[in-house]
């Protein structure tokens, strides 16, 4: 059962839109997909393979796991896994929750067009003993894409690639042109944000030696005992519904180590499938956590709580959150990383019936497609005229000013990501949370494009948008095209600014130079002595 902190009033409301969903749990199961609108909607009936892929899938179980004994006998010691979204932000979960499991592979994941990482990729495997999983759903994302063009060249042997794909797409193709190892052809009736139980999760679980069939049964287990009103599932996404109704539309994860990384996939999960028709529900994770002063009236608290080994600060913390009125939401987990198998399926079930609370169709992505004509756009006038568009500097202190809940500040980072830069962020973070009390979101571009980038346009209209761009002296050539990695991120980050101003958002950019991590920090100074 889901731990539940609530104030009578949460508690009436969200009692209101439990017992409203009476039937949608079997209407779900039964694949109506009336549930979330009228018959025949696109990217609803076929978008709900992942009620049951975990139990068709737990018979390959054991072939996953001697596909990657099979890589390793063959000299692997690396994967390296490019995708973006769906396809990268579950194996990056696993990759940061599972221990390294002699025997097994290391995992690199490779979501970004910053050349500084591209580049960093590459010098940090042996390329001769590195499995390559190129992985996208559509099989034409040009982020994946123009990795595996990068990477091809530099090792063109289709015994190091491997692709995971959907049946007959571009991908597909390009896999057999170019002898790929092996292609997962996944079931194409799983949108990429409801894909972790699918190839897309498994086939890296498998090869960095997290346990597949552990994964699969806690995720069958508990889609067992999702098929009724009375579910954790039901209640949970009922719950989120009604609470974002009353204003409470900021759902802060707070998740215990070893699972802390959980945040990043239930981010891409909450804001893709909820953020649309000027609705939708705003995933904060990894925001620093503080006193109860410093949030306003639009916050919901979801605890991921290790049972094993508790975190005591987060329960003292939360403690003082639910006191001061907050509502507070507790998912008891043993800190296994095989229980991310449950957590992944129930927060999919949750999610989807939020969508149905909602009144919206959480498995399309509109804005998501938006961006992308953008980038292309962008792409277009630079062939055309030789010259990459700019954008001018703006000012943090304009984009603060008279910000207050329900507003919040989403900070989008087009620069190579570090351990030393998210410490970096996390204090810019925390300072903008002190000053404004508005909730803070952080994404690296363009990998954030496919998460949140839809909320931003399509939720509700309250975020104020600080675009953080590191140039990368060094490009890093893309084959076969007129431009390298930077100007693709370049031309990212400047779609992605001209799209939100087009929404008549406030957005504003900040040209980061030099070290990175100091130079957030001077953005940081400049807050706190505002």
């Amino acid at each position: 059962m889901i731990g539940r902190s609530l104030t009578q009033e949460q508690q009436t409301a969200v009692d209101a839109r439990v017992a409203a969903a009476a039937g949608i749990a079997e209407r779900v199961w039964a694949k109506d997909d009336t549930v979330w609108g009228p018959a025949g909607q696109e990217e609803v009936a076929n978008r709900l393979g992942w009620l049951d892929i975990a139990d068709r899938l737990r018979a390959e179980a054991d072939d996953l796991v001697a596909f990657a004994r099979e890589v390793v006998a063959d000299g692997m010691t690396d994967v390296v896994l490019l995708g973006m979204g769906g396809s990268s932000l579950a194996p990056e979960v696993l990759r940061l929750s599972t221990p390294p499991v002699e025997g097994f592979l290391t995992l690199h994941v490779l979501d970004s067009t910053d050349a500084g990482a591209v580049a960093s990729t590459a010098a940090a495997v042996d390329l001769d003993r590195t499995l390559f999983l190129v992985s996208t759903k559509s099989g034409g994302t040009i982020e994946t894409l123009s990795a595996f063009k990068t990477f091809w060249e530099r090792r063109p042997d289709g015994a190091h690639f491997v692709a995971i794909t959907d049946p007959g797409s571009a991908l597909d193709a390009i896999a057999g042109e170019h002898g790929f190892r092996r292609t997962f052809l996944n079931d194409a009736n799983i949108g990429g944000r409801y894909s972790a139980l699918s190839y897309f999760g498994l086939v890296p679980a498998a090869l960095i030696g997290a346990d597949v069939a552990g994964l699969l049964d806690r995720a069958i287990a508990e889609a067992g005992e999702n098929h009724d009103g009375a579910s954790d599932g039901i209640w949970l996404g009922a719950a989120l519904g009604a609470l974002a109704e009353t204003g409470r539309d900021k759902l802060t994860w707070v998740v215990c180590e070893p699972l802390g990384s959980f945040g990043l996939w239930a981010e891409q999960l909450v804001a893709e499938s909820t953020g649309k028709q000027g609705r939708g529900i705003l995933p904060i994770a990894d925001e620093p956590l503080l006193g109860p002063e410093a949030y306003g009236p639009d916050r919901v608290f979801v605890h991921v709580r290790n049972s094993a080994a508790p975190m005591e600060h987060h329960d003292e913390a939360l403690r003082a959150l639910a006191d001061a009125g907050h509502p507070v939401l507790t998912l008891e987990t043993d800190g296994t990383p095989a229980d991310l198998g449950r957590l992944f399926w129930l927060c999919e079930f949750a999610v989807a019936v939020a969508g149905w609370a909602l009144g919206i169709n959480p498995f399309d992505q509109p804005n998501v497609a938006e961006a992308k004509a953008a980038t292309t756009a962008v792409l277009e006038e630079f062939e055309t005229s030789g010259e990459l568009a700019e954008e001018a500097d703006g000012s943090v202190a304009t984009l603060l000013d008279g910000a207050a809940p329900p507003s919040y500040v989403a900070i989008m980072g087009y620069v190579e990501g570090s351990e030393a830069l998210a410490a970096a962020v996390s204090e810019l973070r925390a300072a903008i949370l002190e000053r404004t009390r508005c909730a803070t979101t952080f994404g690296y571009g363009p990998r954030f494009l496919h998460s949140t980038g839809q909320l931003h346009k399509g939720g509700p209209a309250t975020g104020r948008f600080l675009q953080l761009v590191h140039p990368v002296t060094e490009d890093v050539a893309i084959p076969g095209a007129t431009y390298g990695f930077e100007t693709l991120k370049a031309a990212q980050a400047t779609g992605d600014l001209r799209t939100l101003r087009a929404h008549d958002l406030p957005a504003e950019r900040v040209t980061l130079t030099g070290d990175p991590v100091a130079a957030v920090r001077r953005l940081t100074d400049q807050i706190k002595g505002t």
